[in-house]
């Protein structure tokens, strides 16, 4: 089962599940007191066991200002869209324009 695993390329070990990296950790022998440590632990143990470097998470590739210009923009081309009486279009853009919320939101934070 394990040699299944090696074939497979590795998940980043942010979206690992604990149970994964408690028996990632196990494997290696520097680390020790695997089961009472909790997920952020045991990636910075394996991490630091295996020499990978920390790279720094990338935030949204936009600014928060570009992002609302373009939410404006998607919300004057949805208004056209429901004077059209085009549904599907006006469905689409709402759904751009809900995506583009969330990303000012992940990107303010």
């Amino acid at each position: 089962m394990s040699a299944d695993k090696d074939d497979i390329k590795e998940k980043p070990f942010e979206k690992m599940t604990v149970k994964d990296l408690r028996e990632m950790a196990k494997e290696i022998p520097e680390i020790t007191g695997v089961h009472g440590m909790k997920k952020d632990e045991l990636i910075v143990a394996i991490k630091k066991a295996k020499g990978v470097k920390d790279e720094p998470v990338k935030k949204a590739d936009a600014s928060v200002m570009e992002l609302k210009k373009k939410i404006k923009a998607l919300k004057a081309e949805r208004h056209a869209a429901l004077e059209a009486k085009d549904k599907k279009m006006a469905t689409i853009y709402k759904r751009r324009i809900s995506r583009l919320k969330k990303k000012t939101r992940r990107a303010a934070a």
